[in-house]
């Protein structure tokens, strides 16, 4: 912490200081102002880590019936600190800090709506669900900073069908009001479909060769979103959203989940105990990660922050990828695997709620998901895989 203080000629850095000072103010209005359970914070601090349960039933159905994906024992907290040394991102907007109003106005809201599931990881960082932020007053925010977004998506060989749906509920639900830019990553740039936008909002082809393998397309983002963040991302947008193509917006999605650095809980582990993650458990890959560490399961399918972060997160997955291959070894989820090492070592200073990254098919609609907005679109993975 005293680097984090420090210039390098040893003289107080007063930006650093206040970036202290205002985490210290947020802890201490979220412990004695905001409604956490302490149980929850004692759950997350405690040693050895225990599975904590949060609800009796919190995934049931709205039928009553509980969701077949999950434990019975219903949504749950994962246990234990966590396991690597945390890096926080001083990179704040260059208009300052939001107003101490807005914070505790956010804090009030979170607080009074929201006492069922974590609102803050230990790091501080909020975990985004219906009922913790105020749309009015953050979009007012970013519409002062006069905010630029950026979507990336890849639609290569026959995932070009789901673009169309995926453009379509991006114009109703995502980034309403704001300028956004969507960077169309495709093999097939023919085929991409003409969607009529709104104001301020357009879409950027960009032609990309396909991999043979949906292995090698999904792990080739990484090298192509660092490229580009430095070709003209940088030059052109603000924040970079990062998201999978074969899924489609289903409510609001707004610049709440906007942050320096974001990443999405996967919807299949967050009620799972960190033993269980799909994490990379060879030592020989550089996405291990050990068995005794780990804060969440992170899914590849949505993240994102300022372009800059973006850089350096996609750039050093790219690195770490490029160094299994030439040991001979593959993550096994891919780029995803090196996500999680990168978000464990680089903690996110935002994290997405499963709400932001649903199957519904697949896991229902339990009661504590207020809201399903960007959801899995039905498909034979088998076939829309195929070359």
């Amino acid at each position: 912490m005293a680097r984090l203080l420090r210039t390098q000629t040893g003289k107080t850095k007063c930006c650093s200081l206040h970036t202290v000072a205002f985490l210290l103010i947020i802890l201490v209005l979220v412990l004695f102002g905001w409604n956490v359970s302490p149980v929850l914070w004692g759950q997350w601090l405690r040693a050895p880590p225990k599975p904590l349960q949060l609800r009796q039933g919190a995934l049931a159905s709205p039928s009553g019936s509980p969701s077949p994906a999950f434990h019975g024992d219903g949504w749950r907290a994962l246990p234990g600190p966590p396991s690597s040394t945390v890096t926080f991102s001083t990179s704040f907007p260059s208009t300052g800090f939001p107003s101490l109003r807005s914070v505790m106005q956010g804090i009030r809201k979170a607080g009074a709506d929201r006492n069922d599931v974590l609102v803050l990881t230990p790091w501080l960082a909020p975990i985004v669900w219906e009922g913790t932020f105020n749309t009015d007053i953050l979009n007012e925010q970013f519409r002062l900073r006069n905010t630029t977004i950026g979507l990336t998506v890849f639609a290569i060989r026959k995932y070009v069908v789901f673009l169309e749906l995926f453009l379509q509920t991006a114009e109703k639900h995502f980034m309403v009001g704001h300028r956004v830019t969507y960077y169309v990553f495709t093999d097939r740039p023919a085929a991409v479909p003409r969607v009529p936008l709104g104001e301020g909002r357009r879409v950027v082809v960009l032609e990309v060769l396909g991999g043979p393998r949906w292995q090698d397309v999904s792990m080739q983002r990484m090298v192509v979103i660092s490229r580009f963040c430095k070709q003209r991302f940088l030059r052109e947008v603000d924040y970079l959203v990062c998201a999978d193509v074969d899924m489609k917006f289903r409510d609001h999605v707004g610049v709440e989940i906007l942050s320096p650095l974001f990443g999405t809980l996967h919807p299949s582990f967050y009620g799972a105990a960190r033993k269980d993650f799909t994490y990379e458990r060879r030592p020989r890959s550089q996405a291990h990660i050990p068995r005794d560490q780990g804060d969440f399961y992170y899914m590849g399918a949505l993240f994102g922050g300022s372009v800059a972060e973006v850089h350096r997160l996609t750039s050093a997955c790219h690195q770490a990828m490029a160094i299994d291959q030439a040991n001979g070894i593959e993550a096994v989820w891919h780029d995803e695997s090196h996500l999680n090492r990168y978000l464990l070592d680089h903690k996110p200073t935002k994290v997405l709620s499963p709400e932001y990254l649903w199957d519904q098919q697949l896991l229902g609609w339990p009661r504590v998901m207020k809201k399903l907005r960007f959801v899995a679109v039905p498909k034979n993975h088998q076939d829309i895989r195929a070359t």
